[in-house]
């Protein structure tokens, strides 16, 4: 039966195709030919669309929704694809902050359903594609496109971009892209394209030469956004600014962002600099930056990372779930805390936390629960997990149940932190 209402078309794509999120590394494939033959049905979107290609280990939603934020502010038409979403399947495609529309989701599955079925994309490859037509139907001048997993396999790498971004590398996912950094960094440095320059957000002496090799390899300018950009930062009353410079010259003065949190000015540094270097390409104004970025958030619905819920007490929500992410998180939450921490905590059951939970102070209080989902671990399981690092804490049978016990047993001056997961983030948004 065709599919005729949107969430019938919700429906198709979640029961019928493999999703990394609910199923893990079953659902991950390390192949695109699905995705090339599903542009070859829709006759090949990505080669009718100018893209920029975001990948990395931490802060790559972020710096997405920066770089695209930085193109809307141009007048420019500017899609932006990521993933996962918090509570709204329509948040991985947008057009200047706009949502696709639930028509055009049931118009692509009708159009395409025999092709959907006889190529059996997973979940990831179908929405990818989607996303593609939908950006080249709608004309966009350009599109930022975030990888989902690694980059040298991920479904992403089918577009030839008009310039690479690579935020940094750290451990995540290792059951898929390796054990080592230098193995991470070798499939992410796979969206390296012959002559298409590559920006790497953060010089690590750990990784540096696999992107240099790649990079000399694929004749391809290599550049490392922290060896030319500084960011000045000045704290007037509750608000940031920046001072920008490239290569020691000011380049913008008096920049502020609506986004915030312990990791974000690594993520501006790396999104400036695309920026910067895109300046021949779309003729980019300054002055249209500095005054959108101050409405970053609301104009292109960012959402999830150190997103304050609450006040009296405190409630922060964000979604690092690596040792490397967690680690900026809690580093700030003893940095800016006056009273007690109180951690709603939930993690999927398909990664080695041990590490993570290492990370976390033993003197908290802790509220354990699981995402509404196949592969969030279950509470017991990460309670019993969290005591062998002496994290102490209750198990709640939802995350709404373990926000409401920290809100019974949080004082005013205390800080509510939920995290661990995505999942758990998106259920308390």
């Amino acid at each position: 039966m065709s599919v005729q209402t949107y969430n019938e078309a919700l429906e198709f794509m979640y029961a019928r195709l493999p999703m990394y999120q609910r199923q893990g590394a079953a659902a991950y494939k390390k192949d695109l030919t699905n995705t090339l033959l599903l542009c070859e049905a829709t006759g090949h979107p990505e080669k009718n669309i100018k893209t920029i290609h975001v990948a990395g280990t931490n802060g790559k939603g972020t710096t997405s929704h920066i770089i695209a934020g930085g193109l809307q502010s141009q007048n420019l038409k500017t899609g932006l694809y990521t993933s996962p979403h918090y509570k709204d399947f329509r948040e991985r495609i947008k057009i200047n902050g706009q949502y696709i529309s639930p028509g055009y989701i049931v118009r692509f599955i009708q159009k395409y359903e025999e092709a959907i079925y006889r190529i059996q994309p997973s979940f990831f490859e179908l929405t990818f594609v989607m996303a593609l037509r939908y950006f080249a139907d709608k004309r966009v001048d350009v599109a930022v496109i975030e990888t989902g997993l690694g980059g040298r396999l991920d479904s992403t790498n089918v577009i030839t971009p008009l310039l690479s971004v690579i935020t940094n590398i750290s451990f995540d996912h290792q059951n898929m892209l390796g054990n080592t950094l230098v193995a991470i960094a070798g499939e992410k440095a796979g969206i390296i394209k012959n002559n298409i320059p590559v920006i790497i957000g953060e010089t690590q002496s750990e990784v540096q030469m696999v992107f240099v090799q790649k990079a000399h390899e694929k004749n391809s300018r290599l550049l490392f956004a922290d060896e030319h950009i500084q960011l000045e930062r000045q704290q007037q009353q509750n608000q940031i600014q920046y001072d920008v410079y490239i290569d020691q010259n000011i380049w913008m003065r008096h920049v502020r962002m609506d986004i915030n949190g312990p990791f974000q000015e690594k993520n501006i540094k790396t999104a400036l600099y695309t920026l910067f270097c895109l300046k021949n390409i779309f003729d980019i104004q300054e002055e249209n930056l500095q005054t959108f970025f101050p409405r970053l958030s609301t104009l292109t619905k960012y959402m999830g990372r150190w997103q304050i819920l609450g006040q009296n007490p405190t409630i922060i929500a964000d979604s690092a779930h690596n040792e490397a992410g967690i680690q900026y998180v809690l580093k700030k939450l003893e940095e800016i805390r006056q009273g007690n921490i109180h951690f709603v905590l939930g993690f999927v059951n398909d990664k080695d936390i041990s590490s993570v939970l290492q990370q976390f102070p033993k003197e908290a209080r802790y509220y354990f629960a699981k995402a509404n989902i196949p592969r969030g671990m279950e509470t017991n399981a990460l309670k019993e997990l969290a005591a062998k690092t002496d994290l102490r804490g209750r198990a709640y049978s939802s995350v709404k149940n373990a926000l409401k016990a920290a809100r019974r047993h949080a004082d005013k001056n205390d800080i509510i932190f939920i995290g661990g997961s995505i999942f758990v983030v998106a259920e308390c948004l």
